[in-house]
């Protein structure tokens, strides 16, 4: 049998507990260490059995794992991660990237100067289904792509907002979950050059908005617009459409559309539009839908992190340099709804 890989974990958080449950029912990689300063930290690590330092220098001290992922706070991410790369050791480092744009260039440009791999977290890339998606968009099946359309709306609990930092700038859903929707866009649409924004925080009152809109404008010349609110009892959001995580009661309903010059998709249902004959807004459409295996995008995701390390794969379905224009993507729509201007990118 061929050995497991071994993979530190640095930071013991939620995202951190998912990693844990990964690594522990993974058939190719096994979780060796854990560097959390909290007491929780350290019980993790005891009932897993591996060994938790308080820091990730005290670890890299002790140990040499073959990869290791990084969930500590996102100002934390780079030092962190770079840490690990000036040792050789590949990073998955989780979404988003950096606190900043200056610090995930930081991190782009050594993971290209040091050639370890960086792969960064954005799971979603890892699904079956926006796997799909890509592969009939390359493939031409919609033509020329358009327009895209991207809502991410559901209703955060009260409790939720007890933890300070949710409250302040840089703890609401842009930058903690429609970062996602903005990041499957890139990955299938390509780079953004331009956005256009909208926040409110009128529901709830933080310092921090509840709901934003934004139009964005891709390389391309697609456009596309997103949507999210954390306070709106709706459907209309991945995490409940596409069933990746249990916690999350699944709907039947759409959240993501592509429209494109001979067809249309949506997702997750992967419902391809277009004209068998005759192209015309008077003619017939037929609908194609394409089925998938369901499969879990954080062991896809670890997997693929296996396969970075042993060379198996060699690019990243999600690079350094990804994660920066996502997270650059992102921050923009915060920088055009203060300005109330066009930000444009690169």
């Amino acid at each position: 049998m061929p050995q497991k890989a071994p993979i530190a974990l640095v930071g013991a958080g939620v995202i951190g507990r998912t990693h844990i449950d990964r690594l522990q029912h993974s058939s190719r990689a096994w979780l060796c260490a854990i560097a959390d300063p909290t007491e929780a930290g350290r019980a993790l690590a005891e009932a897993a059995g591996v060994p938790c330092f308080a820091s990730h220098a005290e670890l890299l001290a002790a140990e040499r794992p073959a990869g290791a992922i990084v969930a500590t706070p996102n100002a934390t991410h780079v030092p962190v991660a770079l840490d690990f790369l000036d040792r050789g050791v590949p990073v998955l480092v989780e979404k988003p990237v950096a606190g900043t744009v200056d610090d995930a260039r930081r991190l782009a440009e050594a993971q290209a100067a040091r050639g370890v791999p960086v792969l960064v977290g954005h799971h979603r890339r890892h699904n079956p289904i926006l796997q799909r998606a890509r592969q009939l968009l390359d493939e031409g099946r919609l033509g020329r792509v358009v327009a895209a359309q991207a809502m991410a709306t559901f209703l955060k609990p009260d409790a939720y907002f007890e933890a300070a930092w949710r409250r302040q700038p840089g703890g609401g859903p842009v930058l903690i979950n429609l970062i996602h929707d903005i990041d499957m866009l890139c990955f299938l649409l390509g780079e953004v050059r331009a956005v256009q924004a909208f926040a409110s925080s009128a529901t709830r009152g933080f310092d921090v908005e509840d709901t934003a809109v934004a139009s964005l404008q891709f390389a391309s010349g697609a456009v596309g617009t997103v949507m999210v609110s954390d306070t709106a009892t709706a459907p209309w959001c991945w995490d409940f459409c596409a069933g990746e995580q249990p916690q999350y009661p699944r709907q039947p309903v759409n959240s993501h559309f592509i429209a494109g010059t001979h067809g249309s998709l949506s997702l997750p249902d992967l419902s391809l539009w277009h004209y068998a004959g005759e192209r015309s807004w008077h003619a017939e459409m037929t609908r194609t839908q394409t089925a998938v295996h369901a499969a879990d995008p954080y062991t896809r995701q670890l997997d693929h992190f296996v396969d970075l390390i042993e060379g198996r794969a060699t690019v990243p379905l999600c690079s350094a340099a990804d994660g920066l224009r996502t997270l650059a993507a992102t921050l923009a729509i915060h920088d055009a709804a203060v300005r109330g201007a066009t930000v444009a990118l690169g």
